[in-house]
């Protein structure tokens, strides 16, 4: 995925911090934001005679479900890593390239859909990402973009910023990107769209449960860190987080499975004629 603005801390838009994250976002977030991603893509009128991109692509899930209707996909990503995940599952109809959202290395209305699934949400610009998605659409082509509900993400994030919140409500967090704050809101989401280029924007809410699996010990541990709030913590605090976040789960499992409803918004829109 493309990724958003830099703190201090956490450098989103830093295309190797993502490369060393790939192996990691494919075992563990890929099978949940697959839900997401086949979607918004089933909101597309795309058929094997469709040409389809995927913007900040990740390790692929929209693309996939794209290519699986026999359209040829092109999936582009900023790092090299996620787009070196997608080559790697094979798929003839899906080409992938190293490519900055913000600024598409493509033609005008080169294609028939677009889409971006949880990765415009987080590019520095992301007016620039929309306003690109919409240049390369054809007239009457049309996008599907999903973002999160809530500017915690979802899954391990949500639950680790609330609880981070309950023990350190004085604590000061930069969001890592503006656009995960602005696209939350569906009015701002639909209007940001509309400001790109699109029209008839049509935003609907769709929710999954993250499976958090309880016997992995270490499975959540490796998503702590993809949070900006984490990169705030000290040792100390980090520790307290931890413990009051294995306690909720102890709480809440049933047997080795724990449940984290997260929500996204889903818009779709059309290029004008």
């Amino acid at each position: 995925m493309q990724h958003g603005e830099q703190t201090g801390h956490l450098p989103f838009s830093d295309p190797g911090r993502w490369d060393k994250m790939a192996a990691t976002y494919d075992a563990q977030s890929q099978p949940f934001t697959a839900h997401f991603a086949e979607a918004a893509v089933a909101t597309l009128a795309i058929s094997p005679s469709s040409k389809v991109l995927d913007v900040a692509t990740g390790t692929g899930v929209a693309a996939l479900a794209a290519a699986r209707t026999g359209a040829q996909v092109t999936a582009i990503d900023f790092s090299a890593g996620m787009v070196q995940r997608v080559r790697a599952h094979g798929v003839a109809n899906i080409e992938a390239q190293q490519m900055d959202g913000q600024a598409l290395d493509l033609p005008d209305a080169a294609f028939d859909a677009v889409t971006s699934v949880f990765g415009v949400m987080l590019f520095v610009d992301w007016r620039a990402g929309l306003r690109e998605m919409a240049r390369v659409t054809r007239p009457g082509g049309s996008a599907a973009i999903a973002v999160w509900k809530s500017p915690d993400g979802a899954a391990v994030h949500l639950m680790v910023s609330r609880i981070i919140r309950t023990l350190y409500p004085d604590l000061a967090v930069q969001s890592p990107a503006t656009g995960l704050t602005a696209l939350a809101d569906p009015g701002r989401f639909a209007a940001a769209v509309v400001a790109a280029g699109f029209v008839d924007p049509k935003i609907t809410e769709v929710t999954h449960d993250f499976i958090l699996d309880v016997a992995d010990d270490h499975g959540a541990d490796r998503l702590f860190e993809f949070g900006p709030q984490w990169q705030t913590l000290n040792e100390a605090q980090r520790a307290a987080v931890a413990r009051e976040f294995a306690m909720e789960v102890e709480r809440g499992r049933s047997g080795n499975v724990f449940l984290i409803p997260s929500t996204a918004l889903i818009v779709t829109a059309r290029r004008p004629s």
